[in-house]
């Protein structure tokens, strides 16, 4: 069996582009098509209530497109709205959470783990809940870093602000003697070269964004939903925004690193 039809993604913004990536390079045969809800981002201020309504929408929007698989990748949504939205729809869908927790519970020897991510993300405790519903044990340490969406998205990746910034949020976590740090956000893998530089190579960057990937790839298979066709020739992907198509263009070749030749508005999500 072969299943053609696309897998959804969708995000507050660009930052799932890196969840895009992602699964471009382990599933290059499948079809994708995303969402950024550019219109209304950010997610992280918005109360519980907003961001599962909005997610509804967003997920309705992909359904319109016959998707086979939904990946929520919004580490804010994934946080406060998953559960919700998960009864709600026959679809698979899987959020950015998990993925990287069981990567970093893995990989983690001395059982100290930190993650970082907007306020609404660590205010939810969705990491530390999960990480500790695997191993109670584990010590978990959390900081916010609200202004690294900001960072990336102005493209300001190697400036010494940036190091100061990424300094000045981190020195928490190097005090407590971390050995594995999860990016609990999808801008956030863009300044993994700084995040690195900071915490020294002993401490160990899990990318959900990574995790997602082969994640949605398990899934699939378990599933009988993998396609058998080749990959097309130019892009596998359909971008969708709520929002600015051609800012949303220009910010989106800096996170995939080709140019997005159509990017299509729509106006009622």
């Amino acid at each position: 069996m072969s299943d053609t039809r696309p897998i959804g993604i969708f995000d507050s913004g660009m930052g799932g582009l890196t969840v895009v990536k992602e699964v471009m390079r382990n599933l290059p045969n499948e079809k994708i098509v995303y969402f950024g809800d550019t219109a209304r981002v950010p997610y992280g201020p918005k109360s519980k209530e907003t961001i599962i309504r909005f997610s509804i929408e967003n997920i309705l929007f992909l359904l319109k497109n016959n998707v086979k698989l939904i990946i929520v990748a919004c580490n804010t949504a994934s946080s406060v709205a998953l559960t919700a939205i998960e009864k709600n729809f026959k679809v698979p869908i899987m959020g950015v959470i998990e993925p990287g927790v069981s990567a970093a519970v893995r990989i983690s020897k001395n059982k100290r783990i930190g993650i970082i991510g907007t306020k609404t993300t660590i205010k939810s405790r969705a990491y530390e809940q999960q990480i500790k519903k695997i191993n109670p044990s584990i010590q978990v340490y959390s900081v916010a870093c609200p202004l690294f969406v900001s960072l990336v998205e102005e493209g300001w990746l190697k400036t010494k602000i940036t190091k100061q910034i990424v300094t000045d949020y981190l020195r928490p976590l190097k005090n407590k003697d971390i050995d594995t740090i999860v990016l609990g956000c999808t801008h956030y893998p863009l300044l993994k070269p700084v995040i690195q530089d900071v915490l020294g190579k002993k401490v160990q960057l899990v990318d959900s964004a990574r995790q997602v990937a082969y994640g949605a790839s398990q899934i699939l298979e378990q599933q009988g939903l993998l396609t058998n066709r080749k990959k097309a020739k130019g892009q596998n992907v359909c971008f969708y925004v709520s929002d600015e198509p051609d800012n949303f263009a220009q910010q989106g070749e800096k996170f995939l690193g080709f140019k997005l030749n159509k990017v299509r508005k729509v106006s009622n999500v």
